[in-house]
């Protein structure tokens, strides 16, 4: 992306409105070209140029390209099990995921792009149950250390993704443990508010560099709770 240009424009978020009123094929077809140049290219581009500063912070975690399973979500919504068939989403994502993950369940950061709902977020979202008793394992054999990781992240301007939580302490576990609302979560995230003034602003990939920094030993903890480098 030349230099003073930023990559996330009003156009992007003009054409999501637009498309949340008319969700059919027939408008989207006719509007194809401008999705494909106010929203893919440009943020093909941001993964491009944002490769160099995610490897600043591990060389685990990928930034691809590929049109088809890379760091671009689809914007084709599966509606197979879905009683709301509109066919399209409303809004853009990009999940730079660790390199052996498969899907949007691995550990990486995500940058979700819809009006009215711009966030960033680091973690592992929905893990299976074998990934969730890994991180519950790791919480109870490393206390201190996810301590250390909690403290840290209560200073950051960031907000921990409640999502669902278990009412009861998970079977197998300590009922009194001193750590068992962290054992109780089945998600774990940390996420970030943006406005739109401020990721179309030219030094947005900076501004997405410094929240992957600042919350890279959360992720480096739940990246190797479930036996993964970092």
């Amino acid at each position: 992306m030349p230099s003073g240009n930023p990559y996330v424009t009003p156009a992007l978020f003009k054409f999501f409105r637009e498309l949340a009123e008319n969700n059919n094929r027939p408008w989207f077809l006719e509007h194809k070209q401008r999705y494909e140049i106010e929203v893919r290219e440009p943020l093909l581009h941001f993964i491009t140029d944002f490769a160099p500063y995610l490897k600043k912070i591990t060389p685990h975690l990928v930034a691809d390209t590929a049109r088809s399973g890379g760091s671009l979500f689809r914007i084709y919504r599966d509606v197979r099990f879905s009683k709301d068939k509109r066919p399209y989403k409303t809004g853009a994502g990009v999940h730079f995921r660790h390199a052996q993950g498969r899907d949007v369940h691995a550990p990486g950061y995500y940058l979700h792009l819809e009006p009215g709902e711009i966030f960033a977020g680091a973690g592992i979202w929905q893990p299976d149950n074998p990934t969730l008793t890994s991180i519950r394992d790791a919480i109870v054999a490393q206390p201190d250390r996810w301590r250390k990781v909690v403290n840290a992240r209560r200073k950051l301007p960031v907000r921990v993704y409640e999502g669902d939580k278990l009412k009861r302490p998970p079977r197998g576990y300590d009922p009194d443990h001193p750590l068992l609302e962290e054992l109780k979560r089945k998600d774990h995230i940390l996420t970030i508010d943006y406005n739109q003034k401020t990721v179309c602003a030219e030094d947005f990939i900076k501004q997405f560099h410094q929240f992957c920094r600042e919350t890279a030993s959360y992720m480096q903890f739940l990246t190797e709770a479930i036996g993964l480098p970092w």
